[in-house]
């Protein structure tokens, strides 16, 4: 049986944090994916201090899922390194760890756009 994890994420704008929840959840690569109100993060890249508003993106899943819903948001994202860090469920309410289980079987047909 699949271990449960949880891939956070981000999205440019609501819009397409929306579209990548969907596709995840509609392709069953995910169970859920819960979209946190928009933030501002600051980071470097390109040796530049940057600075955008993202919309935040927790994903549940199992491990046999992470590479297709990583392949997935690499897809429908715009960013050249899209955030995708797993981390381990280490419990839960059985029912639920269930549930994901249960959901999160990446069995839906197609990666259609």
């Amino acid at each position: 049986m699949s271990e449960l994890v949880v891939i956070l994420s981000n999205a440019p704008d609501s819009l397409l944090a929306k579209r990548i929840a969907h596709m995840l959840v509609e392709e069953q690569l995910a169970a859920c994916v819960n979209l946190g109100p928009p933030s501002l993060s600051m980071y470097m890249w390109q040796g530049r201090l940057e600075g955008a508003e993202e919309v935040p993106l927790t994903i549940k899943t199992t491990r046999d899922m992470v590479a297709r819903v990583i392949d997935r948001i690499r897809e429908l994202h715009p960013y050249e390194v899209p955030e995708a860090l797993v981390l381990p469920v280490v419990g839960g309410f059985q029912p639920y760890v269930d549930w994901v289980r249960e959901q999160a079987t990446g069995l839906a047909s197609g990666n259609e756009e």
